[in-house]
């Protein structure tokens, strides 16, 4: 490090002024032993310099940072810090994550510069992230109110979100018993409840953590009682930092938009586009239509029109609204609410293709051969009136041969040409073999009072199968025009399973008397064929979610490597610009493509792609992981009452620590402690996914129907504990012990679960010798 002018002259032990005239030079750079060396400190005169520097610290002139030191209220050139939002421009803004704003006033605002690396996979910095950052200088003067600029060197775990648990009171404050169910008990004292009363749902900050007792903490915010029936799905908002209140600005843009009339659109007001939805739907982005080519030259060919939303044409790039939806990435949908990506007044009001009124829309034209194959379309920026609001099982019925009012008036010529063009599309659907998982999802029921009524699996309708291929199709044509254009993009891509995932599968399936070749990968329709081998059999649904498990998780990227499970070259989410960002990012792309307005994207956002299709593939993962755990909470919450009850279960999971079941009534998830099954010593066997008595060869596989009994339900946590009611199946133990069952000289390698002697534990099996 540079030091202060040399002088020939003995060294002098320089004034206050004159170390913080130094270290404002080289901010967060200069510890004591640069101090020194610069000034040319040596020998006693250290420990002068020692205390001065203390002395400097205590006084909170200047402030320490891993033994660097910098002047108060000045960041150091290497810091800690969170990614806190977005300029009005899109670039990411972070503040220090140690700042004393009642000493020094509201943390600066640092400017983060684009990541250099745009390979898939890559890890980028997002809205929420914790990042290692470095300074850097700035040619030009920084846009007011931004304090720095500087480049992430690395991505930090995520700042863990606080803590949430329910109080329960106690003389003196309370006790808290926590969410996670991996989590300890917290104390609260009195002064440190805000308020909170017994039942609440609270969030914390930990105070004190130490191996001796329970950590110490305090109320941050009140949540709301857990008897509640919008609880659960709180517990999910908070432990997965979901944005869902919307500030003041972005509901005063939305409140302010006024509708878009006809100029510069095409008028196809007249075209009897139709909505097809579920019938809970409040917000319809998609209407399609088709009727048969009338040229001579496609016969059997059909039209097939997708018109979406024109979301683009109400949030613009740079507003208010634009970055809060950028921020939340998508929505998240619970049983009991919707938390929208933009507010009501735009998604369910003026982007809602609502029936029999004019809404802009972004429309695509495709013309498909008799084969399926597509061979052009067209993208139009149109206004349209709906012809109707429809149902999934409406539609259905009336092509079923029992309309109602509303489908006798359309079944000739909308619903009857409609499922015609369904079919053309579904042989080049047929001949492309995407891969075709059959998974059914788990819709919960709730009671006007918000608690479970019943847990249903929806029947997979035509009409489900028609929207999702003609949706397929329109993002395939939105991909393919933005690249024709070479225009900048967010792709969805899916990568191949990984060669770990790969073998894995393979191993399992082994165990099923299935063989699987690996040379060279798989495509989709080797996977198919190995899900044809179970249709009908008890193994189906299992297998149907080893092949899941063994897919990588889908992304958005502006670079392309295809999409995998569709078994597409490009690919793009152009259909729902309500509910999700990247849809948006695509619309303004097209809009400036095709010149269809001056909305589009801008042209300062392409070098920011990589960075946004990272925070909003994030986004979306957050909220499959706060559906799926709101589900698993309301269903254990559910089942609280059937304590004792037994069900018939097939083993999902096996692990060392147990065997995780999931039962056929609900499709509920539970655990079963390694430490209360059987009366044998246990070896895992990772490779076929199976525990084994060491002793009695009794085995409990991947796969394996069970009667269980349920033992424990914690509802908060989502978590079931269930009891092994059936017996394993038997074959040659792996090893036995010399000497007898007491023995252990010859054991093989293993993990050593459950107990010899049942008699001093709970949760046994009656009858068993």
């Amino acid at each position: 490090m540079a030091r202060s002018p040399k002088s020939t002259a003995a060294p002098t032990f320089p004034t206050r002024d004159e170390i913080l005239a130094f270290l404002a030079e080289h901010p967060g750079q200069a510890g004591k032993r640069e101090i020194a060396r610069a000034f040319g400190i040596t020998g006693g005169a250290k420990i002068a310099l020692k205390k001065l520097l203390k002395e400097l610290a205590e006084d909170g002139t200047v402030t320490r940072h891993r033994r660097k030191l910098a002047p108060a209220g000045q960041m150091p050139a290497v810091l800690v810090a969170d990614v806190v939002g977005r300029d009005g421009d899109g670039e990411l803004l972070a503040v220090p994550d140690e700042w004393d704003e009642d000493e020094f006033g509201p943390a600066p605002k640092i400017l983060l510069m684009p990541e250099r690396s745009k390979r898939p996979g890559v890890p980028h910095a997002g809205v929420g992230d914790r990042v290692l950052l470095r300074l850097t200088e700035s040619d030009e003067a920084l846009p007011a109110g931004i304090g720095a600029q500087g480049r992430v060197t690395r991505i930090l775990d995520r700042k863990p979100a606080a803590a949430l648990g329910i109080v329960r009171l106690q003389p003196g404050g309370a006790r808290i018993m926590p969410i996670d169910k991996k989590s300890k008990e917290f104390t609260v004292a009195e002064a440190d409840l805000k308020e909170a009363r017994d039942g609440d749902l609270v969030a914390l900050d930990v105070i004190r953590s130490g191996r001796l007792g329970l950590p110490r903490a305090r109320v941050r915010e009140v949540i709301g009682s857990t008897a509640s029936e919008k609880a659960v799905s709180q517990i999910a908002l908070f432990s997965h930092n979901i944005p869902h209140v919307f500030a003041s600005a972005v509901l005063k843009e939305a409140e302010a938009a006024t509708p878009v009339g006809l100029d510069g659109r095409e008028d196809w007001r007249r075209l009897p586009l139709i909505t097809i939805d579920p019938p809970d739907a409040k917000d319809h982005d998609d209407a399609v239509h088709a009727e048969p080519d009338t040229d001579p030259a496609n016969p059997g060919g059909f039209v097939v029109t997708v018109a979406i939303a024109d979301v683009a044409a109400y949030v613009k790039p740079g507003t208010a609204m634009d970055r809060e939806a950028l921020h939340r990435g998508n929505s998240v949908y619970f049983p009991d609410r919707v938390v929208p990506m933009l507010p009501e007044r735009i998604s369910n009001d003026l982007c809602s293709l609502r029936e029999k009124e004019d809404r802009p829309a972004l429309a695509v034209r495709m013309i498909f051969g008799a084969d399926g194959r597509k061979q052009q379309h067209s993208f139009h920026r149109i206004m349209m009136r709906s012809a109707a609001k429809l149902s999934y099982q409406q539609a259905q019925a009336a092509i079923d041969g029992r309309p109602d009012a509303k489908t006798d008036t359309l079944l000739e010529g909308v619903l009857k040409p409609l499922w015609a063009g369904y079919a053309v599309l579904k042989r080049g659907r047929d001949a492309r073999e995407p891969l075709d998982l059959d998974l059914p999802e788990r819709k919960v029921l709730l009671t006007p009072e918000g608690t479970v009524d019943r847990i249903v699996i929806p029947e997979r309708l035509d009409a489900h199968k028609l929207i999702e291929e003609c949706m397929i199709m329109a993002n395939v044509a939105a991909a393919e025009t933005l690249e024709k254009h070479h225009t900048p993009l967010l792709y969805r891509i899916h990568d191949q399973p990984s060669p770990e995932k790969l073998q894995g599968l393979k191993d399992f399936l082994a165990t099923l008397d299935v063989k699987i070749g690996m040379k060279g990968g798989l495509k989709p329709a080797a996977f198919n064929g190995i899900l044809a081998r179970f249709v009908d059999k008890p193994e189906s649904g299992l297998v149907n979610e080893v092949v899941l498990r063994s897919q990588a998780q889908a992304e958005y990227n502006p670079l392309n490597i295809g999409h995998f499970g569709l078994h597409l070259r490009r690919y793009a989410h152009f259909t729902s610009p309500i509910r999700r960002y990247a849809d948006l990012i695509v619309h303004r792309a097209l809009i400036r493509a095709l010149r269809l307005g001056r909305d589009g994207l801008p042209e300062t956002i392409d070098d920011k792609l990589t960075a946004i299709g990272a925070e909003i593939s994030a986004a979306e993962r957050r909220a499959m992981a706060a559906e799926r755990d709101t589900i698993d909470r309301l269903i254990a919450r559910w089942l609280m009452d059937r304590i004792g009850a037994t069900f018939r279960a097939r083993i999902s999971g096996v692990t060392k620590s147990g065997l995780f079941v999931r039962l056929e009534e609900t499709g509920a998830d539970g655990f079963i402690p390694a430490s209360t099954i059987g009366r044998d010593y246990y070896l895992f066997d990772e490779k076929t996914r199976s525990m084994i008595g060491e002793r009695t060869g009794e085995t409990w596989r991947l796969g394996d129907r069970v009667d269980v009994k349920l033992v424990e339900a914690q509802p908060f946590a989502g978590a079931l504990r269930f009891e092994l009611l059936s017996e394993g199946a038997y074959q040659k133990a792996p090893g036995r012990r010399p000497g007898g069952p007491g023995g252990r000289a010859g054991r093989p390698a293993g993990v050593r679960t459950g107990r010899t002697d049942r008699s001093r534990g709970s949760g046994g099996r009656p009858g068993r010798g």
